[in-house]
């Protein structure tokens, strides 16, 4: 295993981290069931200590609850060993008070995640989604009590756009609170918007990046092809998240398995392996629903690109820039650019 620290903090983390979302029984979105049972889990989560990996990553609302339960009996006596991510912000009970980013429901939230993991504290707690009602200062005054209180290690946001991160982050600061340390997104060879907005932002700010879906809901595992878009079973057929471009998909695919043919490896090692090749990234997030899954998955931390392939990938699938993006090299005056170049060499 690989190991880095996330963000400008002290706490190391492995560069592969265990994603328990798949844990439960039961829906975990309309038209998705989970089907992992305790037995199942506590084999996945030994196999993944054992591998090496310590940040393990979850949320309060993955198969109502199930998810926190069934990741904390795993870990068992071996919580120490572990690094805990949870979330809060998706819906969790009936009342209409049961979501959002409030104080009382973030507080609420936390207390009861501690219990269904069977922990004193959270390692990382990260806001889920954005909340169109409570105030920011609401949201950040609530994660510095938890953090105060000693509840909570560090916190983190997922899903937000730079505006909305950078505008928390900053009364964070003014306010003398517990600061983001993470973001953990969506990024992926067939979804690199994040390189827009929110990578300069986290590389100035020194937030780590955990990414999430790194093989885009399971299509860059090469499952899904031409001749068989459905498969019968996967996850995308019905959950349509995130969002692809197939056609561009298959194209990907096509190099990713030319690629891992060369190195004796499969489809998803290289999608994961190119990820681990990006300085921002801190963490890449592993799910799995099978043991072979998982096994496949770990296989990625082996894989050492070469630079050739690196740029084939890079060049197949970066995203245009978006305006105001191709303005910002105006900035530079061409004269002043040439005397700097020429005193820098």
């Amino acid at each position: 295993m690989q190991y880095t620290t996330l963000g400008h903090t002290g706490l190391v983390i492995s560069r592969l981290a265990f994603g328990a979302m798949t844990f439960g029984e039961g829906q975990l979105v309309p038209g998705v069931m989970n089907k992992i049972d305790q037995s199942i889990a506590d084999q996945m989560v030994n196999q993944a200590l054992d591998a090496g990996i310590n940040l393990f990553d979850t949320a309060d609302a993955y198969t109502n609850g199930q998810s926190e339960m069934m990741l904390g009996k795993a870990l068992g006596d071996r919580r120490d060993q572990a690094v805990i991510a949870t979330k809060v912000g998706f819906r969790t009970g009936n009342a209409i008070t049961n979501t959002g980013l409030s104080y009382r429901h973030i507080l609420a939230s936390a207390e009861a995640s501690l219990k269904r993991l069977g922990t004193d504290y959270i390692d990382l707690y990260q806001i889920h989604i954005p909340d169109p009602l409570t105030p920011p200062e609401e949201t950040v005054r609530a994660l510095d009590d938890l953090v105060r209180r000693g509840l909570v290690r560090y916190v983190g946001f997922c899903n937000l756009q730079a505006w909305r991160a950078a505008r928390l982050l900053g009364l964070q600061e003014r306010q003398n609170y517990a600061r983001f340390v993470g973001a953990q997104m969506y990024y992926s060879l067939l979804g690199r918007d994040l390189e827009h907005e929110i990578v300069p932002f986290v590389e100035d700010t020194g937030i780590g990046v955990l990414v999430w879906s790194p093989l885009a809901g399971g299509f860059l595992s090469g499952k899904y092809t031409r001749e068989n878009p459905t498969p019968e079973g996967a996850r995308l057929n019905e959950f349509k998240l995130p969002p692809i471009d197939v056609e561009k998909g298959y194209e990907v695919v096509d190099v990713l398995k030319e690629i891992a043919q060369n190195h004796g490896a499969t489809p998803a090692q290289v999608a994961i392996a190119w990820m681990l090749t990006k300085p921002f990234v801190s963490s890449v997030i592993i799910g799995a629903n099978k043991m072979q899954h998982l096994d496949d998955n770990l296989g990625a931390i082996k894989l050492n690109l070469s630079a050739s392939e690196i740029d084939q990938l890079e060049t197949l699938t970066k995203p245009q820039l978006l305006y105001p993006g191709w303005m910002q090299a105006m900035g530079w005056d061409a004269k002043v650019k040439a005397s700097l170049d020429a005193e820098w060499g």
